[in-house]
């Protein structure tokens, strides 16, 4: 298959030219950018600040334009951060009896800081799945009161094999714990506890919860203040039903038959939280490469690449550096490499490209929300975000995905690429389609500020290995190497796959950089009206 794929681009060397992509020059990148010197390139730290330095040199080397503060390559984000000391403490409180449940052993934070606190023991309610979706007709909190409470609720969502309800087998928008919050927020609630289900989480692994939570907690400094939301490892769970007319071992058992009521539990939490907080600059890292448009009717195509990691964490086999080597510092050599192939390719784009390395993504997506709300170029001529989070490391493909493909034109011109380079255009295996896969990188970010943004991620179907041999790979890094200190230089790494994908990335985009007609958002998808008005605001 990889002697089609050759073929196919021979084929077409009339459109596409050699590129100046090589794959010695994705590796000495990912060597520098996933080197133990920067220690995981966490938000805010030493080893974030030398890889942002990094990017922006060679940035400069190749003569991209800097357009950010001051006529730097940086956009300076003021953040703040937060960690729970062991300290803190959630108290469970019963007629007779109080207990003290320790962080890390017993629960863990979604968000930290003074906002959590709750001071005086505070009423339980359970509220089964904490879901309301209307075009469901389905309403966890229809029959109870739970304003000034916290609320407990289990994750994911009803059982259902009818793709009308529920999306069926897949999992939908509302599985996703930050949507419970909301809702529960939405209805009074003073905070929530999320208890994790054996039938929605059958790997689940409170060693793993405790590596991701136990990361510093970092918000934008303008954020809106949080409440209380947690997760409660479920061997204490049980504690919270006691002294009712069910346990917890009867809930798991209505989730699993759809049975699940919501009713008042008889005990209250309160909770004193102690923290160390702090307020720090991180930057995102910017450049452009002007296009044949001119003002005013200038136009800009957004390529990214987040270029921060986990940094410094819980030690995992005597090693504590999250060195993000997949994720995502291929994804940052990668872009860097299209950058460059952008410059050295005698046709000069229709449409200006910006080269956007946020920082934070790994906090919830911040650097590239911050752009959004602080765009460098108008949101409204901006006419796609491809968003490249991660490469092909394991063998060359057969096979492209488009994350958000659905969404918009842009899974069109995606499709039509790979017909034209002898590739399939496979939707996301079903092992790994989420609620929140869409949502899991920066494209959300530039979604929601009503730009079309795409993923283009491989699928299974590789030049060597079997497809069960490529899923079951992709499976095992999943596993046991993502969001680890494993994901390091000492694995296997395929260099000139990570080619393949970024000259795939490259040809879309510099198709993207040429089109007269922007991309359009297809009907119903809900990113119209930021788009919309965007455009009526010349934003």
């Amino acid at each position: 298959m990889a002697i089609i794929f050759q073929v196919s681009l021979l084929a077409f060397a009339y459109e596409w030219q050699a590129t100046a992509i090589s794959a010695d020059s994705i590796k000495k990148h990912v060597y520098i950018l996933g080197h133990d010197s920067l220690q995981g390139r966490g938000t805010g730290t030493i080893g974030g600040a030398k890889a942002a330095q990094y990017i922006a040199g060679q940035l400069a080397k190749i003569g991209l334009r800097p357009i950010g503060d001051q006529k730097t390559y940086f956009q300076s984000i003021p953040m703040h951060g937060s960690y729970a000391l062991p300290g803190s403490r959630l108290i469970f409180h019963l007629n007779d009896s109080t207990h003290v449940l320790q962080i890390n052993k017993n629960y863990l934070l979604y968000k930290t800081g003074a906002q959590t606190l709750i001071p005086q023991p505070t009423p339980l309610v359970f509220v089964g799945y904490g879901i309301i979706a209307p075009e469901f007709d389905y309403n966890d909190y229809q029959s109870i009161d739970v304003e000034g409470k916290i609320v407990i609720f289990l994750s994911g969502e009803p059982p259902s094999d009818d793709p009308a309800y529920f999306n069926g087998p897949y999992p939908t928008i509302y599985s996703y714990p930050e949507s419970k919050q909301r809702i529960a927020i939405s209805r009074g609630a003073k905070g929530s506890i999320l208890i994790p289900s054996p039938r929605n989480e059958p790997a689940f692994s409170w060693e793993r919860y405790v590596r991701e939570f136990s990361l510093e907690d970092v918000t934008l400094a303008y954020s809106i203040s949080a409440n209380l939301s947690l997760i409660i490892n479920p061997k204490v769970a049980e504690k919270l039903f006691r002294d009712t007319n069910v346990n917890l071992e009867a809930i798991f058992k209505q989730d699993s038959e759809s049975k699940l009521s919501s009713f008042d539990l008889p005990g209250k939490i309160s909770f004193h939280g102690k923290f160390v907080e702090r307020e720090f600059f991180a930057a995102n890292v910017v450049a452009m490469l002007p296009g044949k448009n001119k003002q005013p009717d200038d136009s800009y195509l957004l390529i990214s690449a987040h270029y921060d990691h986990l940094g410094i964490g819980p030690a995992v086999a005597g090693d504590s550096i999250y060195n993000g080597v997949f994720d995502n510092a291929v994804g940052v050599a990668g872009v860097i490499e299209i950058a460059r192939a952008f410059v050295k390719h005698d046709r000069k784009p229709l449409h200006s490209v910006i080269f956007f390395f946020p920082t934070a993504e790994e906090k919830g997506v911040l650097g590239s929300t911050y752009y959004t709300d602080h765009p460098i170029v108008p949101l409204y001529k901006t006419l796609a975000a491809i968003n490249v989070d991660g490469l092909s490391m394991f063998d060359k493909f057969t096979e492209i995905v488009g994350i958000g493909a659905e969404y918009s034109s842009l899974g069109d011109q995606l499709q039509g690429l790979a017909q034209r380079l002898g590739l399939n255009c496979a939707p996301i295996p079903a092992a790994f389609i989420s609620s929140e896969t869409y949502a899991r990188s920066d494209q959300i970010a530039f979604a929601k500020a009503g730009i079309p943004a795409i993923a283009i991620a491989e699928g299974i179907g590789k030049a060597i290995l079997s497809r069960e041999e490529s899923m079951q790979k992709l499976i095992d890094w999943m596993n046991n190497i993502y969001h680890t200190p494993f994901d390091d230089l000492n694995q296997p790494m395929n260099f000139e796959a990570a080619k393949q994908h970024c000259e795939v990335i490259f040809y879309f985009c510099q198709q993207l950089a040429n089109l007269e007609e922007f991309p359009q958002w297809k009907s119903g998808v809900p990113f119209i009206n930021a788009r919309l008005q965007s455009i009526a605001e010349k934003r």
